[in-house]
């Protein structure tokens, strides 16, 4: 496998980007191969997916409240994640492994009222 990094536009919006730093848009750059289990280097590698970057931006990327973004290792329920404009349900969700160029969008749609 590449050791390579994989290049990512990352959006948030729906209020998501208030944790980022009130930042819309982030390019990152991920591996191309990581391990099986997130921050443990002893376990086998696969390719970079979603599962991977949902980590990955927790902690390099969110500034604040990391239960607004992740339970139970993955994204929150009323998080919408796009894949390239596609709903991630409908691409494996966080077993899509991540391509050069990949466009993930992160929307918010819990509001309050």
């Amino acid at each position: 496998m590449s050791e390579s990094n994989v290049s990512l536009k990352v959006e948030f919006s729906g209020g998501l980007e208030l944790l980022f730093s009130n930042q819309r848009s982030h390019k990152v750059a991920v591996p191309g191969t990581v391990p099986t289990k997130y921050n443990d280097p002893s376990s086998p590698s696969k390719p970079a997916d979603i599962a991977f970057l949902i980590h990955y931006l927790r902690d390099n990327l969110l500034k604040e409240r990391v239960e607004l973004f992740m339970e139970n290792d993955t994204v929150r329920p009323g998080i919408l994640v796009l894949v390239n404009d596609t709903d991630w349900e409908l691409e494996g969700e966080g077993q899509y492994v991540l391509k050069e160029g990949d466009e993930i969008v992160f929307i918010s749609t819990l509001h309050g009222g």
